[in-house]
């Protein structure tokens, strides 16, 4: 027998229906090569109240490695510097177009402009913000400054002592790298004001943030070169064991993640300390947070760190109830949502629900098998997130596209055989259903077919660089997500 749900763990946030679109930054029109949190995101937020959407959710917004996938970073806690908006940076006066370049880019150009033109209080604000997230920025500031030095090799190839963090050599480094450092320090304290305005936008038109927490650290992090004891690693810094998960839809051989798994008994041991800093630093930032993968918390896939595939891994048992017990005490009533996609069992579902964690739903997995199955609306549970698709799958209208004929009968018939065309009914059961929450992806929003896709698991190139424009969003598409919005009770309170 499943264990009881216990109901004070539940977080109001999620007291009502809401609807929401699913939409990386970096996704967002611009001038540069990526969105940033410049005047498109404001205009997006606009654009999201106009459509009677009350959530934005995002992939995570760690600074990335070259394959830029946001679920591999560099920290769990940092900001990606490709978002920040120069055009911000230039309005607050820290950045002139005028201005010679200096070496390093722009934000070092920003950097130098701050420290000579900036106020006692703007010089407060930044001692402030790097004594608050002191507990990360110090380590991740070394990291990224030693990281350059080194001509971007992962920190198993540094020299032993730095390698191994001897505390002569990281003094030395911390003298000679003191201005890299300090570039690093005022590059997150530039991305964290930048979010919180962006933020106090979004409050004020009704808006929840929803990130997204990978669950396991990238190999070549500042969190694995500082917490080494947490990972399972050998004395050269190589996991001995990874992560991923076994066969399923999306791949034959399974996902060999490659991410160090964790060392639990040594997490546990200092009650979790690094999972409560690091939920402190994503709840500065969002009011929702997806818990990727969060299967892992209960059992996780582990694999040999030789296999060059998943398919000889194994499930090993991890103290999800012990952790999120830590964070509850530590937290509160914990604004989370379960990623539980996938091979999910009783012990699973009773993590969740002894948590009042809402779990997803995925209708693109709807339409494999028969009445029973669980991703079909009529299926659903209200303690539930409902996606037409996630950022692993295609859009909705080339997934349609691609189904054997036998299928899009089946999904048109359950769908009622409406007479707008995809990816609408999708969207319109998503909206439909007794889920408190459903999110679009912007592909879907924007009709678009193949060829906008942002991720393919089990890929390493081409993904993450999918934008969209802004002439691709009509006035049409506007008013009729406004009115599923209100036709499905969700549309946000006061519109």
């Amino acid at each position: 027998m499943n264990p009881q749900p216990e109901a004070c763990n539940r977080s109001p946030l999620l007291d009502r229906r809401r609807a929401g679109v699913l939409l990386h930054p970096t996704s967002l029109p611009g001038e540069g090569a990526n969105g940033d949190l410049g005047a498109d995101a404001y205009r997006f937020l606009d654009v999201l109240a106009e459509c009677g959407m009350s959530v934005w959710q995002t992939l995570p917004l760690g600074p990335t490695h070259a394959d830029l996938s946001p679920y591999q970073c560099l920290s769990v806690h940092a900001g990606d510097p490709r978002l920040i908006s120069r055009a911000r940076l230039e309005e607050w006066g820290w950045l002139s177009r005028s201005t010679s370049p200096r070496p390093g880019g722009w934000l070092a150009q920003a950097h130098a402009e701050f420290r000579r033109a900036s106020g006692a209080a703007e010089q407060l604000a930044l001692d402030n913000f790097v004594s608050a997230h002191g507990y990360w920025l110090e380590d991740y500031a070394l990291y990224q400054a030693l990281r350059q030095e080194q001509g971007g090799r992962p920190w198993w190839l540094w020299p032993e002592v730095l390698r191994d963090r001897h505390p002569a050599a990281l003094a030395l480094v911390r003298d000679r790298l003191a201005t890299a450092v300090a570039l690093v320090r005022f590059e997150q304290f530039v991305f964290f004001r930048q979010w919180q305005e962006l933020r106090q936008h979004a409050a004020q038109r009704d808006i929840l943030l929803f990130g997204d927490a990978p669950i396991f650290a990238a190999h070549d992090s500042a969190d694995v070169w500082v917490y080494r004891r947490y990972f399972a690693l050998d004395d050269d810094g190589q996991p001995r064991t990874v992560a991923g998960v076994p066969p399923d839809y999306f791949s034959e051989t399974g996902q060999r993640w490659g991410n160090p798994l964790y060392q639990w008994k040594e997490m546990q041991a200092d009650g979790f300390r690094w999972w409560r800093e690091r939920l402190r630093t994503q709840l500065a930032l969002f009011d929702l947070l997806r818990i990727d993968h969060f299967r892992g918390f209960e059992s996780y896939w582990e694999i040999p760190a030789h296999e060059p595939t998943a398919v000889a891994g194994h499930w090993v048992a991890a103290p999800g109830e012990a952790l999120f017990r830590a964070l509850r005490e530590e937290f509160g009533k914990l604004p989370l949502v379960a990623e539980d996609l996938g091979l999910i069992t009783d012990e699973v579902r009773a993590l969740r629900e002894r948590f009042s964690l809402p779990g997803m739903r995925v209708l693109q997995f709807a339409f494999d098998g028969g009445s029973d199955n669980p991703y079909l609306p009529h299926r659903h549970e209200v303690d539930t997130v409902v996606y037409t698709g996630t950022h692993d799958n295609d859009t909705t209208l080339a997934w349609y596209n691609a189904l054997p004929v036998d299928r899009k009968s089946y999904a048109m018939d359950y769908l009622g055989g409406p007479a707008e065309a995809m990816p609408w009914p999708l969207m319109r059961a998503a909206l439909a259903s007794v889920a408190v929450l459903a999110i679009l992806p912007m592909q879907d929003v924007l009709a678009l077919g193949a060829g906008h896709r942002m991720n393919t698991p089990g890929t390493t190139t081409g993904n993450w660089r999918w934008r969209f424009n802004w002439d691709q969003l009509t006035t049409q598409s506007i008013g009729k997500l406004r009115h599923l919005a209100q036709l499905y009770g969700r549309q946000a309170v006061g519109r």
